[in-house]
């Protein structure tokens, strides 16, 4: 043990400074950082954004990238934004996935026990547009074809840091009444 702890010290610390590609987003200027995020988020809504993600048929692809968001790199939980189980809980519904047909009475009850104001976001190609999965006998299609959405955030799968950037550029945009209390 002693030669590993050793061998560690001698070594220092490998790992690279994050780069600053994945706040690269042509919606949001490039002085934004975590930190940056963190005090916008802070400033805009006054407290953690609570965000239930929902998948409704999804691949898993975007589900992997929306929980690489909770990784030290990104630190989700720094810029403001958390998780929760419960929709009751939540401010924020983050939709994965073409709708399938088994998971649209689930889908709608989720959006009933949300409180108000709730905002409703497509993420993903399939959640935006139906994707590969477009209009089958299993699938109604987009998301935007169930419910209305408040923002729609491309891409098979959109990256970690293009999600963030997206839900932040949103939220500074959002006139004062629509924010959470």
């Amino acid at each position: 043990m002693w030669k590993l702890l050793n061998q560690i010290t001698r070594t220092g610390l490998c790992s690279e400074k994050p780069s600053a590609a994945p706040w690269a987003c042509n919606t949001l200027p490039q002085e934004h950082s975590p930190e940056a995020a963190q005090h916008a988020l802070l400033k805009i809504v006054g407290r953690a954004l609570t965000i239930r993600a929902i998948d409704a048929g999804s691949c898993n692809g975007c589900e992997l990238e929306m929980h690489a968001l909770s990784n030290p790199y990104y630190n989700l939980e720094g810029a403001g934004l958390r998780f929760v189980a419960s929709p009751r809980h939540a401010d924020l519904l983050l939709v994965t996935g073409p709708v399938a047909r088994n998971m649209l009475q689930p889908l709608l009850r989720t959006i009933e026990a949300t409180p108000r104001p709730r905002f409703v976001v497509a993420l993903g190609e399939c959640a935006c547009t139906g994707g590969w999965f477009g209009d089958s006998y299993a699938t109604l299609g987009a998301l935007s074809r169930v419910l209305p959405v408040d923002l729609h955030i491309p891409g098979c799968p959109p990256e970690p840091g293009f999600i963030l950037a997206c839900l932040l550029n949103f939220l500074q945009r959002l006139p004062a009444e629509r924010l959470p209390a």
